[in-house]
Protein backbone atom coordinates (compact mmCIF):
# COMPACT_ATOMS: atom_id res chain seq x y z
CA UNK A 1 0.00 0.00 0.00
CA UNK A 2 1.17 3.70 -0.87
CA UNK A 3 1.83 5.66 1.87
CA UNK A 4 -0.25 8.67 1.94
CA UNK A 5 1.93 12.16 1.87
CA UNK A 6 2.27 14.35 5.00
CA UNK A 7 2.04 17.29 2.54
CA UNK A 8 0.76 17.30 -1.06
CA UNK A 9 0.82 20.55 -2.84
CA UNK A 10 -1.44 20.08 -5.61
CA UNK A 11 -1.44 22.31 -8.68
CA UNK A 12 -0.47 25.47 -6.48
CA UNK A 13 -0.77 28.73 -7.91
CA UNK A 14 0.16 32.38 -6.57
CA UNK A 15 -1.01 35.60 -8.15
CA UNK A 16 0.70 39.07 -6.80
CA UNK A 17 -2.05 41.45 -7.83
CA UNK A 18 0.08 43.98 -9.19
CA UNK A 19 -0.73 46.69 -12.37
CA UNK A 20 -0.84 46.46 -15.06
CA UNK A 21 -1.75 43.10 -14.75
CA UNK A 22 -1.39 40.25 -12.37
CA UNK A 23 1.88 38.06 -11.99
CA UNK A 24 1.75 34.58 -11.52
CA UNK A 25 4.66 33.93 -8.77
CA UNK A 26 4.05 30.43 -8.48
CA UNK A 27 2.05 27.96 -11.14
CA UNK A 28 0.67 24.74 -11.05
CA UNK A 29 3.30 23.83 -8.14
CA UNK A 30 2.63 20.18 -7.62
CA UNK A 31 4.81 17.67 -4.91
CA UNK A 32 4.81 15.68 -2.48
CA UNK A 33 6.83 14.98 1.26
CA UNK A 34 6.25 11.85 2.88
CA UNK A 35 7.32 10.95 6.71
CA UNK A 36 10.61 11.28 7.56
CA UNK A 37 11.32 12.50 4.00
CA UNK A 38 13.58 15.52 2.76
CA UNK A 39 13.01 17.00 -0.37
CA UNK A 40 15.15 19.99 -1.45
CA UNK A 41 13.24 22.80 -3.48
CA UNK A 42 16.08 24.00 -5.78
CA UNK A 43 16.15 26.69 -8.32
CA UNK A 44 17.86 30.47 -8.91
CA UNK A 45 17.05 33.41 -6.96
CA UNK A 46 13.44 34.13 -7.73
CA UNK A 47 12.79 31.62 -9.15
CA UNK A 48 9.36 31.23 -6.61
CA UNK A 49 10.55 28.74 -3.57
CA UNK A 50 10.01 31.23 -0.94
CA UNK A 51 6.37 32.40 -2.47
CA UNK A 52 5.67 28.69 -2.54
CA UNK A 53 6.76 27.85 1.10
CA UNK A 54 4.48 31.06 2.20
CA UNK A 55 1.97 30.06 0.38
CA UNK A 56 1.75 26.61 2.55
CA UNK A 57 1.57 28.42 5.53
CA UNK A 58 -0.63 31.01 4.85
CA UNK A 59 2.29 33.80 5.38
CA UNK A 60 1.58 35.94 2.50
CA UNK A 61 1.37 39.38 2.38
CA UNK A 62 -0.72 41.51 -0.20
CA UNK A 63 -0.81 41.99 -2.68
CA UNK A 64 0.14 37.91 -2.90
CA UNK A 65 -3.11 35.55 -2.93
CA UNK A 66 -3.33 31.96 -3.39
CA UNK A 67 -5.13 31.64 -6.41
CA UNK A 68 -5.60 28.00 -6.99
CA UNK A 69 -4.52 24.13 -6.14
CA UNK A 70 -4.63 22.25 -2.25
CA UNK A 71 -2.47 22.24 0.47
CA UNK A 72 -3.01 19.02 2.19
CA UNK A 73 -1.62 18.34 5.57
CA UNK A 74 -2.80 15.75 7.52
CA UNK A 75 -6.22 15.60 5.90
CA UNK A 76 -6.69 19.43 5.97
CA UNK A 77 -6.58 21.54 3.04
CA UNK A 78 -4.48 24.97 3.78
CA UNK A 79 -5.22 26.80 1.18
CA UNK A 80 -8.91 26.92 2.72
CA UNK A 81 -8.32 27.21 5.96
CA UNK A 82 -9.14 30.57 7.99
CA UNK A 83 -6.92 32.98 9.61
CA UNK A 84 -7.30 31.38 13.15
CA UNK A 85 -7.03 27.77 12.56
CA UNK A 86 -3.74 28.22 10.16
CA UNK A 87 -2.44 29.40 13.33
CA UNK A 88 -2.79 26.37 14.91
CA UNK A 89 -0.91 24.84 12.16
CA UNK A 90 1.86 27.03 12.13
CA UNK A 91 4.68 26.27 14.60
CA UNK A 92 2.21 22.89 16.46
CA UNK A 93 2.04 21.41 12.45
CA UNK A 94 4.26 22.90 10.17
CA UNK A 95 7.56 25.00 11.94
CA UNK A 96 9.38 27.33 9.97
CA UNK A 97 13.19 28.62 9.72
CA UNK A 98 13.23 32.24 7.60
CA UNK A 99 15.76 32.89 5.40
CA UNK A 100 17.48 35.86 7.57
CA UNK A 101 16.83 35.33 11.57
CA UNK A 102 17.83 38.78 12.58
CA UNK A 103 14.84 40.08 10.60
CA UNK A 104 12.70 37.01 12.21
CA UNK A 105 13.55 37.35 15.76
CA UNK A 106 12.05 40.96 17.65
CA UNK A 107 15.47 42.57 18.61
CA UNK A 108 14.05 43.72 22.21
CA UNK A 109 12.91 40.21 23.19
CA UNK A 110 15.12 37.63 25.06
CA UNK A 111 16.13 34.55 22.76
CA UNK A 112 14.46 32.56 25.88
CA UNK A 113 11.06 34.76 25.59
CA UNK A 114 11.40 33.86 21.42
CA UNK A 115 10.87 29.81 22.72
CA UNK A 116 8.73 30.69 25.53
CA UNK A 117 6.16 32.29 23.14
CA UNK A 118 5.75 29.16 20.83
CA UNK A 119 5.24 26.98 23.70
CA UNK A 120 2.47 28.95 25.69
CA UNK A 121 0.72 29.97 22.16
CA UNK A 122 0.44 26.36 21.71
CA UNK A 123 -0.52 25.02 24.85
CA UNK A 124 2.72 23.44 25.10
CA UNK A 125 3.82 24.71 28.92
CA UNK A 126 2.72 27.09 31.35
CA UNK A 127 4.83 30.24 31.86
CA UNK A 128 7.06 28.56 34.77
CA UNK A 129 8.04 25.44 32.74
CA UNK A 130 8.20 27.43 29.43
CA UNK A 131 11.78 28.92 30.38
CA UNK A 132 13.03 25.79 31.60
CA UNK A 133 11.52 24.06 28.25
CA UNK A 134 14.00 26.78 26.06
CA UNK A 135 16.92 25.78 28.06
CA UNK A 136 16.47 22.33 26.98
CA UNK A 137 15.73 23.30 23.39
CA UNK A 138 18.53 26.17 23.19
CA UNK A 139 21.09 22.73 24.47
CA UNK A 140 19.58 20.41 21.73
CA UNK A 141 20.48 22.74 19.33
CA UNK A 142 23.60 22.89 20.23
CA UNK A 143 24.16 26.55 21.86
CA UNK A 144 26.52 26.70 24.44
CA UNK A 145 26.03 27.86 27.82
CA UNK A 146 22.37 27.83 27.52
CA UNK A 147 21.41 29.01 30.90
CA UNK A 148 22.74 32.17 30.27
CA UNK A 149 22.19 32.52 26.79
CA UNK A 150 18.42 32.20 27.57
CA UNK A 151 18.16 35.84 28.60
CA UNK A 152 20.23 37.37 25.48
CA UNK A 153 18.56 39.21 23.13
CA UNK A 154 19.34 38.88 19.32
CA UNK A 155 21.65 41.31 18.55
CA UNK A 156 24.35 39.89 21.29
CA UNK A 157 24.64 36.50 19.10
CA UNK A 158 26.20 35.80 16.05
CA UNK A 159 24.65 34.69 13.26
CA UNK A 160 24.83 31.21 13.22
CA UNK A 161 23.52 31.23 17.04
CA UNK A 162 20.90 33.53 15.68
CA UNK A 163 20.05 30.50 12.88
CA UNK A 164 20.05 27.75 15.78
CA UNK A 165 17.77 29.71 18.16
CA UNK A 166 15.46 30.02 14.78
CA UNK A 167 15.31 26.63 14.90
CA UNK A 168 14.98 25.95 18.42
CA UNK A 169 11.75 28.01 18.17
CA UNK A 170 10.41 26.45 15.07
CA UNK A 171 11.12 22.65 16.80
CA UNK A 172 9.24 24.01 20.26
CA UNK A 173 6.15 21.97 19.81
CA UNK A 174 7.58 19.34 18.29
CA UNK A 175 6.22 20.05 14.78
CA UNK A 176 6.16 16.56 12.28
CA UNK A 177 6.80 18.85 9.06
CA UNK A 178 9.61 21.37 8.97
CA UNK A 179 10.52 24.12 6.19
CA UNK A 180 13.81 25.49 6.30
CA UNK A 181 13.90 28.67 3.74
CA UNK A 182 18.02 28.90 2.89
CA UNK A 183 18.53 28.38 6.50
CA UNK A 184 22.44 28.79 5.19
CA UNK A 185 22.51 31.08 2.75
CA UNK A 186 24.00 34.30 4.99
CA UNK A 187 26.43 32.26 7.40
CA UNK A 188 29.72 31.64 6.43
CA UNK A 189 31.38 27.88 4.82
CA UNK A 190 31.94 26.31 8.10
CA UNK A 191 28.84 28.09 10.06
CA UNK A 192 27.00 26.52 6.98
CA UNK A 193 27.97 23.11 7.63
CA UNK A 194 27.70 22.70 11.24
CA UNK A 195 23.65 24.66 10.48
CA UNK A 196 23.48 21.28 7.95
CA UNK A 197 24.89 18.97 10.62
CA UNK A 198 22.67 20.32 13.01
CA UNK A 199 19.34 19.86 10.26
CA UNK A 200 20.32 16.44 10.26
CA UNK A 201 20.30 15.59 13.67
CA UNK A 202 17.39 17.24 14.19
CA UNK A 203 15.79 15.76 11.53
CA UNK A 204 16.37 12.58 13.22
CA UNK A 205 16.07 13.03 16.54
CA UNK A 206 12.88 15.05 16.07
CA UNK A 207 11.39 12.42 13.34
CA UNK A 208 11.07 14.86 11.00
CA UNK A 209 10.01 15.43 7.39
CA UNK A 210 11.58 18.63 6.00
CA UNK A 211 11.44 20.59 3.09
CA UNK A 212 14.60 22.69 2.19
CA UNK A 213 14.63 25.84 0.16
CA UNK A 214 17.87 26.42 -1.33
CA UNK A 215 19.50 27.40 -4.19
CA UNK A 216 22.94 25.40 -3.65
CA UNK A 217 22.94 22.32 -4.80
CA UNK A 218 25.88 21.26 -2.56
CA UNK A 219 22.91 21.83 0.20
CA UNK A 220 20.50 19.51 -1.68
CA UNK A 221 23.41 16.54 -2.61
CA UNK A 222 24.46 16.48 1.58
CA UNK A 223 20.64 16.93 2.75
CA UNK A 224 17.70 15.96 0.53
CA UNK A 225 16.40 12.41 -0.37
CA UNK A 226 14.47 13.76 -3.50
CA UNK A 227 14.71 17.04 -5.30
CA UNK A 228 12.22 19.38 -7.12
CA UNK A 229 14.04 22.44 -9.65
CA UNK A 230 12.11 25.16 -9.96
CA UNK A 231 11.84 27.77 -12.72
CA UNK A 232 10.06 31.13 -13.26
CA UNK A 233 7.36 29.46 -10.95
CA UNK A 234 7.10 26.34 -12.29
CA UNK A 235 9.03 23.07 -11.35
CA UNK A 236 10.45 21.70 -13.97
CA UNK A 237 12.00 18.08 -12.85
CA UNK A 238 11.46 16.32 -9.47
CA UNK A 239 13.35 12.84 -8.64
CA UNK A 240 15.89 11.45 -6.38
CA UNK A 241 19.24 13.10 -5.64
CA UNK A 242 20.99 10.39 -7.43
CA UNK A 243 18.43 10.79 -10.45
CA UNK A 244 18.92 14.83 -10.55
CA UNK A 245 22.65 14.45 -9.77
CA UNK A 246 23.47 11.41 -11.93
CA UNK A 247 20.70 11.36 -14.96
CA UNK A 248 19.13 15.17 -15.05
CA UNK A 249 16.73 15.18 -18.16
CA UNK A 250 15.71 19.06 -17.75
CA UNK A 251 18.08 21.54 -19.93
CA UNK A 252 18.04 23.70 -16.49
CA UNK A 253 19.16 20.79 -14.27
CA UNK A 254 21.91 20.00 -16.24
CA UNK A 255 22.97 23.63 -16.60
CA UNK A 256 22.65 24.01 -12.96
CA UNK A 257 24.74 20.87 -12.39
CA UNK A 258 27.52 22.31 -14.85
CA UNK A 259 28.03 25.50 -13.16
CA UNK A 260 29.34 24.31 -10.37
CA UNK A 261 32.81 24.83 -9.56
CA UNK A 262 35.21 22.17 -9.15
CA UNK A 263 36.65 21.66 -12.39
CA UNK A 264 39.88 21.86 -13.46
CA UNK A 265 42.58 24.87 -12.01
CA UNK A 266 41.95 28.11 -14.69
CA UNK A 267 39.02 26.31 -15.61
CA UNK A 268 36.29 28.88 -16.94
CA UNK A 269 32.95 28.75 -15.02
CA UNK A 270 29.91 27.01 -17.59
CA UNK A 271 26.96 29.85 -17.10
CA UNK A 272 23.93 29.34 -18.28
CA UNK A 273 23.20 31.49 -20.92
CA UNK A 274 20.74 34.80 -20.42
CA UNK A 275 19.06 35.60 -17.76
CA UNK A 276 15.46 34.63 -15.73
CA UNK A 277 12.53 35.98 -17.75
CA UNK A 278 10.13 38.64 -16.20
CA UNK A 279 7.55 36.93 -14.36
CA UNK A 280 5.20 40.02 -15.76
CA UNK A 281 6.21 39.37 -19.78
CA UNK A 282 7.10 35.06 -20.27
CA UNK A 283 8.33 33.97 -23.51
CA UNK A 284 5.44 32.16 -25.36
CA UNK A 285 5.84 27.96 -25.39
CA UNK A 286 8.64 26.50 -22.95
CA UNK A 287 10.06 29.94 -20.01
CA UNK A 288 12.92 28.46 -20.66
CA UNK A 289 13.68 27.87 -23.76
CA UNK A 290 15.53 31.52 -24.91
CA UNK A 291 18.03 30.14 -23.08
CA UNK A 292 18.12 26.53 -23.83
CA UNK A 293 20.70 25.31 -26.36
CA UNK A 294 18.44 22.35 -26.90
CA UNK A 295 15.88 24.47 -28.44
CA UNK A 296 13.60 23.42 -31.00
CA UNK A 297 10.27 24.98 -32.48
CA UNK A 298 7.85 23.25 -30.87
CA UNK A 299 9.35 24.88 -27.32
CA UNK A 300 8.24 28.33 -28.57
CA UNK A 301 4.34 26.42 -29.37
CA UNK A 302 3.00 26.03 -25.33
CA UNK A 303 4.65 25.09 -22.29
CA UNK A 304 5.29 21.66 -22.03
CA UNK A 305 3.74 18.81 -19.56
CA UNK A 306 5.17 16.69 -17.48
CA UNK A 307 6.36 13.35 -18.49
CA UNK A 308 7.80 10.89 -16.15
CA UNK A 309 6.02 9.54 -12.74
CA UNK A 310 8.94 8.91 -9.76
CA UNK A 311 11.49 11.07 -12.16
CA UNK A 312 9.07 13.51 -13.96
CA UNK A 313 9.98 16.44 -16.20
CA UNK A 314 8.32 19.47 -18.28
CA UNK A 315 10.56 19.44 -21.79
CA UNK A 316 9.50 18.02 -24.87
CA UNK A 317 13.12 16.17 -24.95
CA UNK A 318 11.67 13.62 -23.06
CA UNK A 319 7.64 13.29 -25.42
CA UNK A 320 4.83 15.20 -25.02
CA UNK A 321 2.67 17.43 -27.60
CA UNK A 322 1.88 20.67 -27.34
Amino acid sequence: MKQVPLLSVENLTTVFDVKPRPVVAVNDVSFEIRKGETLGLVGESGSGKSVTAFSIIGLLQPPGRVAGGRVIFQGRDLAKLPEPEMRTVRGAGIGFVFQEPMAALNPVMRVGAHIAEALIVHGMASKTAARAKAIELLRAVKITDPEKRVDDYPHQLSGGMRQRVMMAVALACKPPLLIADEPTTALDVTVQAQVLELLRDMKQQFDLSLLLITHDLGVIAETADRVAVMYAGRIVEQGTVREIFYQPKHPYTRGLLASIPGGDAGSRLRAIDGTVPNLASLPPGCWFAPRCRDRMPVCDIAFPPVTGADHSVRCYLHGGQP
